[in-house]
């Protein structure tokens, strides 16, 4: 993935999910991801890497 270092789990079980092709834990995480930025319990760092993951990881990709 281009460019960014990836600094939270929840956004490295993401990239793994997603490579393995994953789409239940996929959208669990960005669901828990959502509802933490909504509720200001993560800066926005973690949504903004999460983003980052879902343009640049292909879904079921493999590692």
């Amino acid at each position: 993935m281009p460019d960014l270092e990836i600094t939270h789990q929840s956004v490295r079980d993401y990239i793994a999910a997603k490579k393995r092709g994953d789409k239940k834990t996929t959208d669990r995480i960005i669901a828990e991801v959502q509802a933490r930025f909504a509720t200001r319990q993560t800066d926005g760092s973690e949504a903004a890497q999460l983003l980052h993951a879902t343009m640049h990881v292909r879904f079921g990709e493999g590692e």
